[in-house]
């Protein structure tokens, strides 16, 4: 399916010929040895160690919605990188975050992207966010092969939807099943521990710096309990990926930010130990 430079240098057929406005439809048709569903799978005794990457959270607030994560991946009992980036924009007005195998969860997302750009593209006009929301549901269907053989990816989906203008969460399980999350929401092996803290801390009320800082709180309570994610590293620099996304579109907070809202959060955490005792600010 590549381009023809030679000759008349005019593209394919492929690319001229009238189809689906989805990008995965049109390498099913094309090449479809390329989607990462299609591919054989060599047989596998055992499950297959690989990056993984965790924890994913995420929270509403009357604005919009706030989706954060923190950098380790681990494989086995290993860290195999501290510094991972697991928040991605999917599009100007919706992010995802990736739990669950590192590389394909890194691919799949740039699919994804692929599949939200050429659909605006083809149609001229946005997907809405429910729509996202079930493209990414088929991409995470089409990884089951994978997934039964432990390379399994579970992301975190949240937006701003500008039809009903408020900010929405997403869940996925690894058969690509969707849920629709109110409030809060968290995947990854620390989720447990994320979501008891953004159980306490959460408020209808929120503001965009409020919902900030307990995505934090509630990213260091699972690096407290799960070895698998990493707190606030001030020794390397490394924080959480905290991403705001409003009606004004996706914003990634920058390093800076990053690192004064996890430096409030670990001043608190010294002050009080066992954690906030009333409001989270």
């Amino acid at each position: 399916m590549e381009a023809n430079t030679r000759g008349t240098g005019r593209l394919p057929a492929a690319f001229l010929t009238p189809g689906s406005s989805s990008f995965m439809d049109f390498l099913s048709d094309h090449q479809p040895e390329l989607l990462p569903g299609k591919r054989t799978l060599p047989p596998v005794q055992g499950v297959i160690e690989a990056p993984h990457g965790t924890t994913i959270v995420a929270v509403t607030f009357p604005g919009g919605v706030v989706l954060a994560g923190d950098r380790r991946a681990t494989m086995g009992n290993v860290i195999a990188q501290r510094d991972i980036e697991k928040v991605f924009p999917a599009d100007e007005y919706s992010a995802v975050g990736i739990a669950g195998t590192a590389g394909l969860a890194v691919e799949m997302v740039k699919l994804f992207q692929l599949e939200l750009e050429h659909f605006e593209k083809v149609e001229g006009a946005q997907l809405s966010l429910e729509g996202k929301a079930n493209r990414l549901s088929t991409m995470i269907r089409s990884n089951l092969g994978m997934a039964m053989q432990g390379l399994a990816v579970v992301p975190l989906f949240a937006g701003y939807d500008l039809d009903r203008e408020r900010g929405r969460i997403f869940s996925y399980d690894v058969t690509g099943g969707r849920s629709e999350e109110h409030n809060f929401a968290a995947t990854g092996s620390g989720s447990v521990f994320a979501r008891g803290a953004m159980k306490k801390l959460f408020r209808d009320d929120l503001t965009a710096e409020e919902a900030t800082t307990l995505v934090v709180q509630a990213l260091y309570d699972a690096a407290d309990d799960d070895s698998a994610t990493g707190g606030p590293d001030v020794a390397r620099r490394i924080y959480p990926i905290i991403t705001v996304i409003t009606d004004e579109g996706f914003r990634r907070l920058s390093e800076q930010e990053a690192s004064e809202l996890s430096r409030a959060v670990l001043q608190r955490r010294l002050e009080e130990p066992d954690g906030p005792r009333a409001a989270l600010l």
